[in-house]
C-alpha cells in the first residue's frame, strides 16, 4: 500500500498553506498562553507550549506515511479503521483516565491519548464507506437508520464518558447525509423541535403549549381551513406539548448542574442579583474573563506574548478551550479576524473540492471533514465571545492538546490524498 514515489501526485497547496498558517500561528498562542513570566526554553517538554512543539513534529512526519499510502487503502479500509476506533473507545471504560470528570484519556508515561479525537476521522470513513456503497440508497428510510447508527455508536459511548463536547462534533456528520440527498423534510422538522426546546427552556413548558394552542386556534379560525385540516393543528399542539415537556423534564433531571448553570446563564434564566453575583466568581468566571481579555485587545491588539490578562492568567484553561482569547487580546481584532477568515477558506476550499470529486467516497468524506471543522470552530469561538452556551470544545490546530491535533491532521490530509487521487487520475 506504500508508493515508492509519493511525488506523483498533486496536493491542493492552498489548503496544505492554510493548514501550516493555522498550526504556526496556534503555537504561538499557546506559548504566550502557557509561558507566563517563567518563560526557559521552547523546548520545555514540562509546560504545554514544549509539548505541542512536539506534537506539531509528530503531525508533519505524519503527514509524509498519510501521502504516501494509496489512495484506495483509505476506501478499502474504512469499515476495519471505524470498528478499530470503536473498540479503542470501549476500552476506555476498562483502561482509561479520567480528566476533568471525563473518561477520555490513554495514559502512556507523561502524555495521554485521547481516542474520541482518532474517531472523528474513523468515523467519517465509516460513514462514507457505506453511504458509497452500491446497494445504499440514503433517501431510503432503511440506509438512514443504518447510516445515522454509524454515528451514533461512537457518539454514545464518548457521551457514557462524559464528554459532552465531542458528541455534540458527531452530530455534524449528519450534514452529510443531507449533502447525499436525505429528505429536507427532516431538518424542516428538526429546525422547529430545537427552536421549541429553547423557548421552554427560557420561559416554560406551560408557556410554549399555551401558546402554541392560541396559535392553532387563530390559525383555524381565520385562515378557514377543511375540516379535515384540523387533525394537523391537533398533532402540532400535541407534539408541541410533548417536545416541552420532555425538554423541561431533561434539563431539570437529566443535564448536571454545571451543563444547567451553562444553559441558564446563555439564556439569562437567573434575576437574582445575589445568585448572578456567586455565579460570576464560578460558572460565568471564565467567560466573564475571556471577554475582557477580548475587548482588551482592540483593533490591533497589544502584540504577541504582552497580553496583561493572558500573561497573568486571569483565564483559566486559557491555551486549551479558550484560546482565541488570547488572539484576541494580542493580536486584536484585525488578528481574530484573519483567524477566522483562515478557516472559513480552509471550509470552504474543501466543500469545493469535495464537488468536484466524482467518487462518491471523496466527496462523502470531505464533507465530513468541513462539517467537523465547521463545527468546532463555529462552537468553540461563540462559545469564548458568549454567543452560545459554554461547551468544552477545542479549537482546531490552536487548541493545546497532542490527540487533537494529530487527530485533525489526519482528518485533512486523508482529504488531500483522497483527492489528489482525482487530480492525478484527470
Amino acid at each position: 500500500m506504500i508508493q515508492n514515489r509519493t511525488n506523483n501526485f498533486l496536493l491542493d497547496w492552498p489548503i496544505v498553506f492554510t493548514y501550516t498558517a493555522l498550526v504556526i500561528f496556534g503555537y504561538f498562542n499557546i506559548l504566550s498562553a502557557s509561558s507566563g513570566l517563567e518563560f526557559i526554553s521552547y523546548f520545555d517538554i514540562s509546560k504545554p507550549f514544549g509539548k505541542q512543539l512536539a506534537f506539531i513534529s509528530i503531525s508533519f512526519i505524519l503527514i509524509f506515511f498519510i501521502l504516501a499510502i494509496e489512495a484506495k487503502f483509505y476506501e478499502r479500509f474504512a469499515s476495519i479503521i471505524y470498528l478499530l476506533s470503536i473498540v479503542s473507545l470501549i476500552g476506555l471504560f476498562v483502561f482509561g483516565k479520567k480528566v476533568n470528570g471525563a473518561l477520555s484519556w490513554y495514559e502512556i508515561g507523561e502524555f495521554t491519548i485521547q481516542p474520541s479525537e482518532f474517531a472523528k476521522f474513523a468515523t467519517t470513513l465509516g460513514l462514507a464507506k457505506y453511504i458509497s456503497d452500491l446497494q445504499t440508497n440514503i433517501k431510503e428510510l432503511r440506509d438512514q437508520i443504518r447510516a445515522s447508527i454509524i454515528i451514533l455508536v461512537p457518539s454514545i459511548l464518548i457521551l457514557l464518558q462524559n464528554d459532552a463536547g465531542s458528541t455534540i462534533v458527531f452530530m455534524a456528520l449528519i450534514f452529510i447525509l443531507y449533502r447525499e440527498g436525505i429528505p429536507q423534510k427532516y431538518v424542516l422538522i428538526g429546525f422547529p423541535l430545537l427552536l421549541i426546546s429553547i423557548i421552554t427552556l427560557k420561559f416554560s413548558a406551560l408557556f410554549t403549549c399555551a401558546v402554541t394552542c392560541i396559535l392553532a386556534i387563530i390559525y383555524q379560525i381565520f385562515i378557514k381551513l377543511k375540516k379535515r385540516k384540523f387533525g394537523i393543528s391537533i398533532a402540532v399542539v400535541i407534539i408541541t406539548s410533548c417536545v416541552s415537556f420532555a425538554t423541561e423534564w431533561g434539563y431539570d433531571n437529566i443535564l448536571k448542574k454545571h451543563h444547567q448553570d451553562r444553559i441558564g446563564l446563555w439564556l439569562r434564566l437567573e434575576n437574582d442579583p445575589v445568585k448572578l453575583k456567586a455565579m460570576e466568581q464560578s460558572v460565568s468566571y471564565n467567560l466573564n474573563e475571556s471577554e475582557k481579555a477580548i475587548s482588551a485587545g482592540g483593533f490591533f491588539g497589544k502584540g504577541f506574548n504582552e497580553g496583561t490578562r493572558t500573561k497573568g492568567k486571569f483565564v483559566p484553561e486559557q491555551h486549551t478551550d479558550y484560546i482565541f482569547s488570547t488572539v484576541a487580546e494580542e493580536w486584536g481584532f484585525f488578528g481574530g479576524s484573519l483567524v477566522v477568515i483562515l478557516f472559513m477558506f480552509l471550509i470552504i476550499r474543501i466543500i469545493i473540492l469535495s464537488e468536484q470529486n466524482k467518487s462518491q467516497f471523496n466527496r462523502t468524506y470531505g464533507y465530513g471533514v468541513a462539517s467537523i471543522i465547521f463545527i468546532h470552530f463555529l462552537i468553540n469561538i461563540g462559545m469564548v465571545m458568549g454567543l452560545i452556551p459554554t461547551i468544552g470544545i477545542p479549537l482546531p490546530f490552536f487548541s493545546y492538546g497532542g490527540s487533537g491535533l494529530i487527530g485533525f491532521t489526519i482528518l485533512i490530509f486523508i482529504f488531500l490524498r483522497l483527492n489528489a487521487s482525482r487530480l492525478n487520475s484527470s
